[in-house]
This record gives C-alpha cells, structure tokens and sequence, in this order.
C-alpha cells in the first residue's frame, strides 16, 4: 500500500511540476512582451498587444507618480522596472534610470561628449534618440558623440565613438538605435556621407556600414522587415526608401518617390510594409519663401540676411537650415535652390508589397494615398487598418490591405503641430499633440471615435509608452505614469 501511496505520490509531484513549469514559461513569455524596448516600442511598431492603459488619464487622474524630468526629446524605453530616458542638462548629455513602480533615480551616467551637435535650439534636442535595449544591454546614441553602452546597473561597457554629426538644416539628430540579432543598428545619415551603421552588441564593434547612395539626410529611425524570409532592414531617406541585408549590410531594394525631407519611420504588417511621409515644397505655398519668411528681417534692404539681422528678428534658430549653399547669409537664391530641391519629392502613404529586388517599380506598390499625410508621426497599422496624423489634428485611416478610406483627414478638435507619433493598445489609440493635447480614441469605425481628451498645458514632442497597465508619459518638464 506505501509503494502505491509513493508512486501516486510521485506521479502528482511530477506533474505539479510539470504545471509550475509551464506557468512559469507562460510568465517569462508575458514579461518579455510586457516591454517597450526601444522608440514606439516592439519594432518601432508603436503597438503593444499586452498592454492595456487606461482610457481617461490626466495630471491627477489616474496618475501612479509624477517626477521632475531634465530636457530632453527621447522617448520613455521601458524593461522590466526601468524607465530609460535620455537628456540633456548643464552641457552634459546623459542617459538616465528610473524605477518603473514610482519614477525613483536609479542612476545617470554622462555621455563625456567632448562637442555638442549644432541642433535647432526651439525645435530639437542633442538628446532626442531613444534608448534601446534587451534587458542586458542598454544603448543611448548621441549624434554629437556616437554610441554607448551600458549594463542595466550604469556600468558603461563598451563606446562606439562617432564624430559630431552634422545633419540637414543643424536640426540635430532625430533617429533613434535598434537592437536585433545582436546587431545594434543606427542611421548615420548627414549632409555629407549618410550611412547606416551596425555594431556587435556586446562588444561595440564596427560589423558593417552601409554608405547610403542616392538620399539626402532624413530623420526616421530603422525597423526590421521578414522580407519573405529575407532578414532586411528598412531604412527611410529623402527621396528613396531602401532595404538592406541584416548581416551584411548589402543593399537589397530601394523604392523612390518619397518625399524630399523625412521624419518618419515606416512601419511592419503582416503582409506588407508601410511608409508615410510629407514635406514642404511640394504643394504650393507650403515652402520658405523669401518674400514671406526671410526678406522681413533683411532691415538694410540689401538682398542679404545676416545671422545678427535673423536673430533681430527672430530666425537664428532656423538659420542655418535656410542657408542652403552654407556660406553664411540667407539670400532669395538660397530659398529659390531649396524650394526647388523640396519639389523633387513625392508627398504619399505606401503599401509595399514582400519580395522585391533592386529598383522597386509600381508592380511592387499594393496601394498609395496622398491625402492627409503626417510631417513626423509615424504611420500606425493596428488592427488590419493604418492610421496617420497630420498637423492640425487631422487623422485618417485606411484598410490595409486595399486602401480603401475608413475615413480621410477628420478633425480631432486638438489643433496645432504633432511630433509624437500615434501607439496603441487594448483597441484604442493614443494621439499627443506638441501643445500638450492627448486624444484617447476607439479603433475602427467610419469616424473617429474620440473616448477621452487630456491637457497637460505644455509641449509634449516625445512619444507615450505603453507597458502592462500603465502609460509613461514625458511632457517638456515632466515624466508621468498614469494607471488604475
């Protein structure tokens, strides 16, 4: 009877066993996913298929902490129960370690830049790429210093150092690192000499750089794409959209008429690719205009801007991006050559079909739209439909596969510029405006459904996070976390 008793026994530990195993493997599974590892999260997607925020947030509802955060325009990195930010403060760019469950200084560690990227000082940041990581490794980039990495306690372990970048216009740099396959991968694109960089992630070492042939400097951060079993990374630029082989870097696919300035980063569904992007220039009265925006500020009426007469009037900060042939002073042919450069691109939402080679032709375009276009929000596929935003809080969504309009440039009643782009979870999606606006709404339908509305009364450039049930929030002074 004991023998039986010991073997009924040992059956019931071994599968109790067997059952904690597996809860224990179901766990681990939902805490990998219940990250947001880089800028809009899992691929740059901007979706989290775990998550569920809660609809209605605002300072003081549903508000878990608020902190004090330093300047800087990178996105919340989220893993485990880190927060990663970086900043700049005092003339040093750092990156920056809080705790997740009540937004506590876990640690901050300075770049040591040794010269600060030029950057458009009402616009941008030299801290405005997000962190990446995988739970071991946390990457910051700097375009005024290069790479570095760090364990998940501050201990740097390695640095990739890169010259100051100089990007188009100064704005400084926009695009963020990626982490895949051990690579880390980082748009190096410039006024001269644009590439695309892969590290080894756990040393720091060169692997490959891509020289990026044929695109002017773009802003967009690159994403993988599963090309039909093809690992690739796509990768925006002015003019061109490309895609390079992941191990090699060797260029696989490059599609034109895109537009000539890009913010955007494109966007991974099931069955295609997506891309969205806008720039001025293209439709008329859209560009810089001498007569409208410089010759104002030119007092002694002598056909030359100065840098002291733009800054009498107000225009430092965008001079060096509107002196075109870089020699210093703004005149009506500086405006003319770059108008006339901006022209070259084609403003659209694309959907771009798997397999493709070489030189892309329509044949590879499952659709386009070129309505409703965003400037630097990123496109949003979620639930079988994409959704782009564009300035003026005018949103619009299409059905992926075809095209076809669910609805097209529809008011949000939140006016004003976006630079966030749109995330989603639990079937909503969540929109910031650069004036402090935050738009919760309701996927699909023929009209957006609008299902709460948040003022926070200050800029907010950066992008949500949006982890288990919780959504980080930074705004120009402050980092939120709003949950039930």
């Amino acid at each position: 009877m004991s023998n039986v008793l010991s073997q009924t026994h040992s059956l019931m530990t071994k599968r109790l066993l067997s059952i904690l195993s597996v809860a224990n493997s179901v766990a681990l599974t939902i805490n990998a996913a219940d990250n947001w590892p880089q800028f809009r999260g899992p691929n740059c997607s901007g979706v989290s298929e775990s998550a569920k925020p809660p609809t209605e947030f605002a300072p003081g509802t549903n508000q878990l902490w608020k902190i004090a955060a330093p300047s800087g325009a990178s996105s919340p990195c989220v893993w485990g129960d880190s927060i990663y930010l970086t900043a700049f403060e005092d003339g040093k760019l750092e990156t920056i370690c809080y705790a997740r469950r009540d937004g506590k200084l876990l640690w901050k560690a300075d770049a040591k830049a040794e010269k600060i990227e030029d950057f458009n000082t009402s616009e941008g940041s030299p801290a405005a790429s997000t962190v990446a990581t995988d739970g071991k490794h946390v990457v910051s980039y700097f375009g005024s210093c290069g790479l570095i990495c760090y364990d998940t306690k501050g201990k740097e372990l390695w640095r990739h150092v890169l010259p100051p970048a100089q990007s188009a216009g100064s704005f400084g740099t926009g695009g963020s690192p990626i982490i895949v396959d051990g690579l880390v991968l980082v748009s190096r694109d410039q006024v001269t000499g644009c590439s695309l960089l892969a590290v080894d992630l756990k040393t720091g070492e060169k692997v490959w750089e891509a020289a990026r042939t044929g695109v002017s400097p773009g802003f967009g951060t690159p994403i993988f794409w599963k090309n039909e079993g093809a690992k690739e990374i796509v990768m925006p630029g002015s003019f061109k959209l490309k895609g390079y082989d992941l191990k090699t870097g060797v260029e696989r696919w490059s599609l034109a008429g895109m537009p000539s300035f890009t913010c955007t980063t494109p966007v991974v569904g099931p069955d295609m690719l997506y891309f969205a992007g806008w720039s001025p220039g293209k439709e008329a009265g859209t560009g810089p205009s001498w007569e409208g925006m410089v010759k104002p500020a030119d007092k002694d009426n002598d056909g030359v801007v100065t840098l002291e007469e733009a800054k009498a009037a107000h225009l430092d900060a965008f001079f060096k991006s509107l002196d075109f042939n870089g020699d210093g002073k703004l005149t009506a042919e500086d405006l003319t050559a770059m108008q006339a450069m901006m022209a070259k691109g084609e403003n659209v939402l694309v959907a771009v079909k798997p397999g493709g080679k070489g030189v892309l032709t329509e044949n590879q375009i499952a659709w386009k739209q070129t309505r409703g276009l965003p400037y630097v929000p990123s496109p949003l596929f979620y639930k079988d439909s994409v959704y782009i935003v564009r300035d003026g809080g005018i949103i619009s969504s299409y059905d992926a596969k075809t095209g076809k309009p669910h609805y097209q440039q529809e008011r949000l009643d939140a006016i004003g510029n976006y630079y966030a782009s749109p995330v989603a979870a639990d079937g909503r999606i969540y929109v910031a405006s650069l004036n402090g606006r935050v738009t919760v709404l309701a996927t699909g339908g023929e009209l957006p459904k609008v299902l709460h509305r948040a003022d926070f009364g200050e800029r907010i450039s950066t992008t949500p996070a949006l982890v288990g049930n919780t959504l980080y929030l930074r705004t120009a002074t402050a980092l939120y976390a709003f949950g039930k």
